[in-house]
């Protein structure tokens, strides 16, 4: 135990001694911070930061450099022998920053005091800023990469406010050509067919989205991304899924991409349309076996990522569905089903034409008689009398009208009669 507080105090004590400049051997060196420090944005969330040595420092067989700390809006700290450095960083909530001198003296590491300069955030009325910005690239056919980011107007943004969007890349700064509209006629969206960004190289990527409306003084937003991390993977090509005896076998090739083939990984969506069973594989390859059940059919699809050390994108779209194999129970169900209608329809058909030939209608189905009226109408339209009855083949007495030629005609039909 005591060893243990020896060697700490031992510690402490040299400590002590290599970080502080009032030893005997400093007392005589005095180390001074820099001077004209400012800080000048130089580009769309690119800030300059820049000094000059002190003038009175004495730099006679000593060795220089400079301590940075960034305060805000992402806290950094290093060491440079330059006079200048320049940080990527998002500007809309401001910047502050300190530099000092280190000075390397017999051994010895001393700092000055801090220099310290800030950046105001960028004007504008609280919460009108845009929220949830997401983005999004992708690599074309043709080897350009394409962008696309939407938003939300911000929760004290005015009705009339009016966003747009500038990307950065390098030295390259582009404003959104085609805009997305919201309900309300405000731009939410943003793309951009082909962009500067180079799939070959990690850079950070600066989107700054700022407004205007007559009502009130909107914030700009900016924010940065890593053009990799925020990639959608393109699905993957020419997939061949086929049947072997009773194992599935797959194979596709990577999708378009500047990446190796070792960097992708894959996701393998397998339903069995018979049992309705549905899993997704994992997969490192670009080749997959599996066995099966000889009587299902079933529906494949695939998707694709990046591996995590070769910097992890987003999933790819899933591919069209493949379908393979056949559900054989189903099938002859279908076919008895078929033939049963079609025997049925036939059969049908066949009787109906039977009967047709036979009268077999008219003969089961005689036409129903139309009802006689039994109650006559009390008010006749047209009224004709009603005919004599025929004469009887016994008379008793016959009375005829006078007349000569009426009495020949009754006189020759009762001879007759007689």
């Amino acid at each position: 135990m005591k060893a243990s507080r020896m060697q700490v105090c031992l510690i402490l004590l040299w400590t002590t001694h290599s970080v502080q400049p009032n030893t005997p051997q400093a007392a005589r060196v005095q180390v001074f911070p820099p001077v004209n420090f400012t800080l000048t944005v130089s580009a769309l969330a690119q800030v300059l930061l820049h000094w000059e040595p002190n003038p009175a420092q004495d730099q006679k067989n000593d060795t220089i450099r400079y301590d940075v700390k960034i305060l805000s809006p992402v806290p950094e700290e290093y060491d440079t022998r330059k006079t200048h450095s320049v940080r990527t960083v998002a500007l809309h909530d401001g910047f502050s920053a300190r530099v000092r001198t280190l000075l390397l003296h017999n051994d010895l590491q001393m700092r000055s005091e801090w220099v310290q300069e800030n950046l105001p955030p960028l004007p504008g009325a609280p919460e009108t800023s845009i929220t949830n910005l997401s983005c999004v690239t992708h690599l074309t056919v043709s080897g350009t990469v394409s962008l696309h980011c939407s938003w939300l107007p911000g929760p004290g943004a005015p009705q009339d406010t009016e966003y747009f969007l500038f990307y950065r890349y390098k030295n390259h700064t582009e404003e959104c050509p085609h805009y997305a509209k919201d309900k309300w006629a405000r731009n939410s969206g943003c793309s951009f067919p082909g962009t500067h960004i180079d799939p070959q190289e990690v850079d950070d990527l600066v989107i700054h989205i700022n407004g205007s409306s007559k009502r009130a003084a909107i914030k700009p937003f900016q924010q940065l991304f890593n053009p990799n991390a925020i990639e959608k993977v393109n699905v993957p090509r020419n997939i061949t899924v086929s049947l072997e005896e009773n194992h599935l076998l797959a194979t596709w090739e990577k999708p378009i991409s500047l990446f190796h083939e070792e960097c992708f990984e894959y996701e393998f969506y397998l339903e069995n349309l018979k049992s309705g069973n549905k899993q997704i594989l994992k997969l490192s390859s670009n080749k997959f076996r599996l066995r099966i059940d000889v009587t299902s059919r079933y529906s494949i699809q695939i998707r694709a990522n990046h591996h995590t050390w070769c910097m992890r994108g987003l999933w790819s779209d899933w591919s069209e569905v493949i379908y393979v194999g056949q559900n054989k129970l189903d099938n002859s169900v279908a076919w008895i089903l078929a033939v049963l209608c079609v025997s049925t329809s036939c059969t049908f058909l066949l009787v109906a034409l039977i009967c047709k030939i036979n009268h077999v209608w008219s003969k089961l189905f005689p036409p129903i008689p139309t009802p006689s009226n039994k109650f006559p109408d009390p008010f006749p339209v047209d009224y004709e009398p009603q005919a004599a009855p025929a004469p009887s083949s016994h008379l008793t007495g016959v009375c005829f009208p006078e007349g000569p030629d009426l009495h020949q005609r009754h006189g020759d039909r009762v001879q007759q009669l007689g």
